[in-house]
């Protein structure tokens, strides 16, 4: 057990050499599920016993402090502690985590289950992650794994800020983004992009959010980042008290929804809301017989979806939520089904921003009359390129969309196009978008009108009209509109002949030189 409190860097060290414990035996893509599980149980059988501890101290009541689930956040039954603690009795059928030898899979299966049942907001989120597979989890392995959580103390008072857990769970989450390769996209979208549209939708207190698409919460903390961020710069605490706001998400993958509800409980949000299922298929955020609405909406829906939902988007068209007012995509890109979700969840006031591929930008059909649509409502704000290969399973560049349900008067029938595609650093698998990269980004977007008065920013970002758009046939490539070609060089022509005659002057030279050599060798040409 660690003696002195635990800082971000041992702690993200510690989790991560978890996974050494696992490789060779289990795909890549699959660590997460059981780590974060293991993690999970191990934080809460901490802060219980911290709080216990405090309880019985204060009241001087044992049994009350360690037996009465309605004392503590999170309860945990004997059948899940890690530890044997003073309540235990001689009973022997109850074996904490920490003393298992044997059947250890089938044993943390049941201790999972126990602490969801005794937690209603834990509900499906335990009970997905199956150790009870000696195929790939063998009691040995299991036994390694639980030795090495041992080490760590993960209550409160055990940790030097007790936001570093949460940090580390995000950390845990890229790092698997990183080792699954192209799978990690299914979960992952990376952060510097999450930054960057949070940034740019500038979420306030007491707003709703949701993110349709939720995956494992990424625009939802990095919101509460953002939040907390303002109030640190205002001189305020930034977490007391609490933030007040409304979480959303849907995700379909029960896998990742687990992963996102257990972010969410580490992070201090137990009542951001996250559903399970397909959001265009079965919308689960609604009131009533309506869709939710909400202040800002954010995502990273998958890119081209082809099974999305197709058939019950028409249904959705003959009496459902009305969502798809432009038209229903074709069967092979789903894109804008996503979009016109979110767009039908914004409130009369609402913003949404959402990372799409390119090929919204400019496809016809269906998708076309659909951004026809868009535009002709006045909704779309701007269009903003990003680099190549900055997610995980295709190099392909992404673009975000802004759709503003009511613009500001000096931005009506106006587009702001921005070309990022040039600005990031260079990785060997994978780019990154940078603070500058993104600052730039948020600082043009924000100065609408002194770009357009300038006539834009070269090579960068310009300001359109929506008459010139409708004159490219509501086309919305960004180098339909930016000149992002390279400058061509001036030529200095005095310079320019004088290099000439000197390189002349050394040719004849050489020229004259190797006639000399063949002359004294004999050899005439």
């Amino acid at each position: 057990m660690q003696t002195k409190k635990i800082s971000q860097q041992d702690l993200e060290a510690h989790l991560w050499a978890s996974a050494d414990i696992l490789r060779g035996s289990i795909d890549s893509s699959d660590y997460k599920h059981y780590i974060f599980g293991l993690l999970f149980l191990k934080r809460m059988n901490d802060v219980f016993v911290e709080h216990a501890t405090e309880l019985e101290e204060e009241h001087g009541d044992m049994e009350l402090a360690w037996n009465d689930p309605d004392l503590h956040q999170f309860f945990v039954p004997k059948q899940a502690r890690w530890y044997k603690d003073k309540t235990f009795t001689d009973d022997e059928t109850i074996i904490p985590i920490s003393a298992l030898t044997s059947n250890i899979g089938e044993e943390l299966d049941k201790a999972m289950a126990d602490l969801e049942d005794a937690n209603s907001n834990l509900e499906g989120v335990l009970r997905n992650i199956v150790f009870n597979d000696k195929e790939k989890l063998t009691d040995n392995t299991l036994s390694k794994l639980i030795r090495h959580y041992s080490k760590l103390s993960l209550g409160n008072k055990d940790l030097e800020d007790p936001d570093i857990l949460g940090r580390a769970y995000e950390y845990l989450i890229k790092q698997f983004a990183d080792d699954a390769g192209k799978k990690g996209g299914e979960f992952y979208t990376p952060q510097k992009v999450v930054e960057l549209i949070v940034r740019l939708l500038k979420p306030a207190e007491s707003m709703k959010i949701n993110d349709p698409t939720v995956g494992s919460g990424g625009f939802l903390i990095s919101t509460i980042h953002y939040l907390q961020e303002i109030r640190r710069a205002q001189g305020k605490d930034p977490r007391n008290p609490p933030i007040s706001i409304t979480l959303t998400g849907q995700e379909k993958n029960i896998n990742t929804w687990a992963i996102c509800k257990m972010n969410m409980l580490l992070h201090g949000l137990p009542d951001a809301r996250i559903e399970k299922g397909d959001t265009i298929r079965d919308p689960k955020l609604i009131d009533g017989n309506q869709l939710m609405k909400f202040d800002r909406v954010m995502a990273n829906p998958p890119f081209s979806l082809k099974n999305w939902g197709h058939e019950e988007a028409k249904a959705d068209m003959e009496g459902g939520f009305g969502r798809f007012k432009f038209g229903i995509p074709p069967k092979s890109y789903g894109d804008l089904a996503f979009v016109q979700h979110m767009y039908a969840t914004l409130d009369e006031k609402g913003i949404l921003g959402v990372v799409m591929p390119h090929g919204v930008l400019f496809r016809g059909g269906a998708e076309g009359k659909i951004r026809k649509g868009l535009l002709e409502e006045d909704v779309i704000e701007a269009v903003i390129g990003l680099p190549p290969n900055l997610f995980y399973g295709t190099g392909i560049p992404g673009c975000i969309l802004i759709i503003n349900k009511k613009k500001d008067h000096t931005k009506k029938n106006k587009v702001m196009f921005i070309h990022a595609a040039e600005d990031y650093e260079a990785g060997k698998a994978q780019n990154f978008l940078r603070d500058e990269d993104i600052r730039k980004i948020v600082e043009t977007f924000d100065s609408f009108e002194k770009v357009e008065k300038d006539g834009g920013i070269e090579r960068y970002a310009r300001v359109v009209d929506l008459d010139e758009i409708k004159e490219n046939d509501y086309v919305l490539n960004i180098t339909r509109y930016i000149d992002t070609s390279e400058p061509e060089e001036e030529i200095d022509l005095v310079e320019a002949v004088k290099e000439w005659r000197e390189a002349m002057k050394e040719r004849d030279d050489a020229v004259q030189e190797v006639e000399k050599y063949l002359e004294e060798l004999g050899i005439g040409y």
